[in-house]
């Protein structure tokens, strides 16, 4: 298993200073978003094979892996051509991810709204198509490029649960979609004491389709979730952590949404689960 950060959680001016901070802290690889890192353009026609050839040599050289290129976009933007604009840009990253030296490009699925935020608009089947429909057309394009597309449930969006992420892998029904596993953005103040139930729920429908781990935790602060540093509150991460080293050698996990302070502890509290001790425990 591989530990990571993403990119634009550290301050760094270019790809090299990224990479070598990276590589400093002990870490082997990151989530890259271009714009929030870097003063790149992403726009359609921006991106080129020699920008993203001299991205991925600078993270090559310091044998850090850019693990996922994430284009979190809103794939069913209410305004229909600001949509197509998104899931055209989208379709670029795919189009190059390999010359970044990166297999995955990845999202969430979107708000029925323009603001990502909670709403149970969401939650209805015309949502759920407009998602299928989407993430069918990235699916199309990837399949062309050898790329995955790596789709991110999360209680903010259409896919927001173990169930409607199964229904999405069954109806777009091709293995160049997989899942970016963030246990945190599954729970709710309604559901987070039934969590090991939730990720076990979601480990035994697609846990074969996990290609990358988000990791972070979470508290119940005046009756809400809110973020914590890893390690600190209430996630508890044993049964996921036995499935991914069971079944998912070599995996690489990213410790989201991290202040650059915290990483020393968050590290030292991801690797307790890749010990001898843990794996020999019964």
């Amino acid at each position: 298993m591989a530990l990571g950060i993403r990119g634009h959680d550290l301050s760094a001016t270019s790809p090299h200073q990224l990479a070598s901070e990276i590589a400093q802290r002990g870490l082997g690889c990151l989530q890259l978003a271009l714009p929030r890192s870097f003063n790149i353009g992403t726009s359609v026609g921006e991106l080129t094979p020699g920008l993203a050839h001299k991205v991925g040599k600078a993270f090559q050289a310091n044998d850090v892996q850019i693990a996922v290129l994430g284009c979190y976009i809103n794939i069913i933007h209410p305004d229909i051509d600001i949509r197509s604009a998104e899931l055209e840009r989208f379709k670029e990253y795919i189009r190059f991810c390999r010359d970044f030296g990166c297999g995955v490009v990845g999202t969430e699925t979107g708000n029925v709204n323009e603001e990502i935020a909670y709403t149970t608009d969401n939650f209805n089947e015309q949502a759920f198509q407009a998602v299928v429909e989407s993430v069918k057309l990235l699916v199309a394009e990837a399949e062309k490029y050898g790329v995955i597309v790596g789709i991110e449930p999360g209680v903010n969006h259409p896919i927001y649960s173990p169930q409607t992420m199964h229904r999405l892998l069954e109806e777009v029904g091709s293995s160049n979609l997989q899942v970016i596993f963030d246990p945190t953005n599954l729970i709710t103040i309604d559901n987070h004491e039934d969590q090991q139930q939730i990720f076990q729920q979601a480990l035994d429908l697609w846990g074969e389709n996990i290609i990358v781990l988000h990791a972070k935790d979470y508290a119940i602060n005046d009756g809400k979730v809110a973020q914590v540093p890893l390690g600190t509150g209430l996630m508890e991460y044993t049964t996921i952590m036995r499935y991914l080293n069971d079944h998912k050698p070599g995996i690489n996990i990213i410790m989201d949404e991290i202040d650059h302070k915290d990483i020393p502890e968050a590290k030292a509290f991801m690797q307790q689960f890749m010990t001898a001790n843990f794996l020999d425990a019964d």
